[in-house]
């Protein structure tokens, strides 16, 4: 494999690299596991859907289930080995990286729109947060370049942009809707 951003993704991940305790990076790469990213977004999910979000909830659920459908073909294609396995391929992009991106990418968009103003904001932090502790443990940890985390926040972000755009027709539609009055007219 060659290219001009290669060499410079060796030389970063070499210097970054056991950086940090592997207790430490374990941790934070773990965030991009199922079973840790997917309750998230199924609670935020929950919750939408009682509040009659159906277009977003769908949306979100229909992204999380493209992430292997774009993850997979690229990992066979490139074949491109990890920085501590060299004989191992399958390392471009990062799916862990695209699972907590979409999972608490869509988790927090599925909420704001119920929260509060200072919530909101805490959403769409906690899914920064939680995604660049992802995306920082798996690189400082050795199991991805980081050009294999860039990789999967790029392939996800139209991901993203399409579950923020149902989400905010789904609330526009929600709010034009005429509610049954339970009290006298």
């Amino acid at each position: 494999m060659s290219g001009p951003l290669l060499t410079p993704d060796h030389e970063l991940s070499r210097a970054l690299v056991r950086s940090v305790p592997d207790a430490v990076t374990e941790r934070l790469a773990d965030l991009g596991n199922i079973p840790v990213a997917l309750p998230v977004l199924l609670l935020a999910m929950a919750h939408a859907r009682r509040r009659g979000a159906r277009r977003g909830v769908l949306a979100a659920a229909s992204a999380m289930a493209l992430v292997p459908a774009l993850v997979v073909p690229f990992k066979e294609w490139t074949a491109r080995p990890g920085p501590l396995e060299p004989w191992a391929a399958g390392y471009f992009p990062s799916g862990h990286t695209a699972t907590a991106f979409v999972a608490y990418g869509c988790a927090a968009l599925l909420v704001r729109p119920y929260a509060r103003r200072k919530w909101r904001t805490a959403a769409t932090a906690a899914a920064l947060v939680l995604t660049g502790a992802t995306a920082v443990g798996l690189v400082l940890r050795g199991f991805h370049w980081p050009l294999d985390v860039v990789a999967s926040l790029l392939m996800c972000t139209p991901l993203l942009l399409a579950v923020r755009s149902s989400c905010r027709s789904s609330r526009r539609s929600s709010s034009r809707t005429p509610r049954s009055r339970t009290g006298p007219s």
